[in-house]
């Protein structure tokens, strides 16, 4: 009974979702079916149930049969979630067919004409460590490196450490996010979002040298700073941790 009493019927909190995103340089359906074809091997699980957003900005002018694409994706391992780069007028034949519409910041580059009918890539970009070797029995090491990113991560951008910390030398930009599983340490400007302890790891931390951020989350906690941050002057570098069910923000500026 105090379970019902205490318990919101919702919370709502940040969580990660990783997507692939998918260049479709062609709308013919045939051309496409070959493409996956070519690029699974015809292998059931090569995709293995992930999201995918699709962008479309090369054949935006075409028109598109989304229920068939939809249906011809899914029969792939990938779940069509959003669609990027679609012409205005239609995002709503789109939201109809249950997508989303994924904005992104700056249009990328025309696609050659040559290009495949099909690029796979991260969406927008996802950084994940390359795998450590299978343990042999002799040896099991726990500990997993961070992952180091020098340069700026640019608005539109994703960068996910997957089971570690992530350490960034550079700013992080208005529109640009950053997400790991374990703590964030960024040596620049924070401008964009930061997301540490993504899968739940309420003992991460973020720590930034400058602290303009949009949004910054712990576990799915969340706070934004649309009106500022009041507790410490601007400039100052920032440690950002859990405490109980709030974000904390403390200066860690030193004084001489």
């Amino acid at each position: 009974m105090q379970n019902s009493l205490t318990r919101k019927p919702i919370e709502i909190k940040i969580s990660t979702v990783v997507a692939v995103a998918v260049s479709l340089n062609e709308s013919a359906l045939s051309a496409l079916e070959q493409a996956l074809k070519d690029m699974t091997g015809g292998a059931p699980d090569f995709f293995d149930d992930e999201f995918a957003i699709l962008d479309i900005e090369s054949i935006q002018a075409e028109k598109l049969d989304w229920t068939a694409i939809i249906t011809l994706f899914k029969a792939h391992g990938l779940h069509v979630v959003a669609v990027r780069n679609a012409a205005d007028e239609d995002h709503a034949a789109i939201r109809a067919h249950g997508l989303s519409i994924d904005v992104v910041s700056k249009a990328r580059p025309d696609v050659p004409k040559e290009a495949a009918p099909i690029e796979v890539k991260a969406a927008p970009v996802e950084a994940v460590p390359a795998p450590a070797p299978a343990p042999t029995p002799a040896a099991a090491p726990s500990y997993i490196p961070a992952m180091v990113i020098d340069t700026p991560v640019r608005a539109g951008q994703r960068v996910y450490a997957r089971g570690c910390d992530l350490i960034i030398t550079a700013s992080v930009n208005n529109g640009a996010e950053v997400i790991a599983d374990g703590s964030i340490h960024i040596y620049a400007p924070l401008r964009g979002r930061a997301l540490a302890g993504a899968r739940g790891n309420t003992e991460a931390r973020i720590f930034a040298a400058t602290m303009e951020a949009e949004l910054v989350s712990i576990a799915g906690i969340y706070r934004t700073f649309d009106n500022g941050f009041p507790e410490f002057k601007a400039n100052q570098p920032v440690q950002i941790k859990l405490v109980g069910d709030s974000i904390e923000m403390t200066s860690m500026k030193t004084t001489n």
